[in-house]
């Protein structure tokens, strides 16, 4: 199953094959344990999706704003089991800390940009989920975003783009040369005290 058309968390679960509904089922009941009050979950991109609410981010999703922020997904895909964690994305030093995390408990780790791959519950270390989700509440997550991204609506595109972009021009009169990190970010900045 790649795409579900599951209305309901229930009807994604009744779906599953049972190894795979009682991993999901597992996997589901650690991130409802470990995130904030500000993060729903919610069917999205036919996967059991968590979100940031809009009543705590009314921006929504730069890809579709009627959208909350995705945050985690969890689903059963045709020969893999996946969770999409778009924090360890964004924060390259998350990521770095999940990998060495994972790595330690001796189980196998497949990971993509945000994907981590796997077979059965067994290969999934459920307490380095469960940290990464404590290490990353929702208002770091918003910020994190944000510091990734650069203009609005449509228009947004991830600070690493933008960041070439100022950092290609030459600095007048700087003390130090601004990493392009920093420049999206004091970008970023400006745009928000416009508003």
């Amino acid at each position: 199953m790649v795409q579900s058309k599951a209305k309901s968390v229930a009807a994604y679960l009744k779906e599953l094959p049972e190894d795979r509904r009682a991993a999901i089922a597992a996997i589901r009941t650690v991130i409802l344990a470990n995130i904030d009050s500000d993060i729903e979950e919610i069917m999205s991109y036919g996967m059991i999706g968590y979100h940031v609410s809009l009543k705590a981010y009314p921006d929504g999703y730069h890809c579709n704003p009627k959208m909350p922020l995705p945050y985690v997904s969890i689903a059963s895909q045709k020969n893999h089991l996946a969770i999409y964690m778009l924090g360890l994305y964004m924060d390259p030093d998350d990521a770095k800390w999940f990998a060495k995390a994972w790595k330690a408990t001796g189980k196998r780790f497949e990971m993509g940009k945000s994907c981590v791959r796997f077979k059965k519950l067994d290969d999934v270390p459920l307490e380095v989920l469960a940290e990464a989700i404590k290490r990353m509440p929702s208002k770091r997550y918003i910020a994190t975003y944000e510091a990734n991204m650069i203009g609005s609506g449509k228009d947004r595109r991830p600070a690493r783009t933008a960041a070439k972009k100022v950092a290609k021009k030459p600095a007048k009169k700087a003390a130090k040369k601004a990493t392009p990190q920093e420049s999206a970010a004091k970008a970023y900045k400006k745009r928000v005290a416009k508003k």
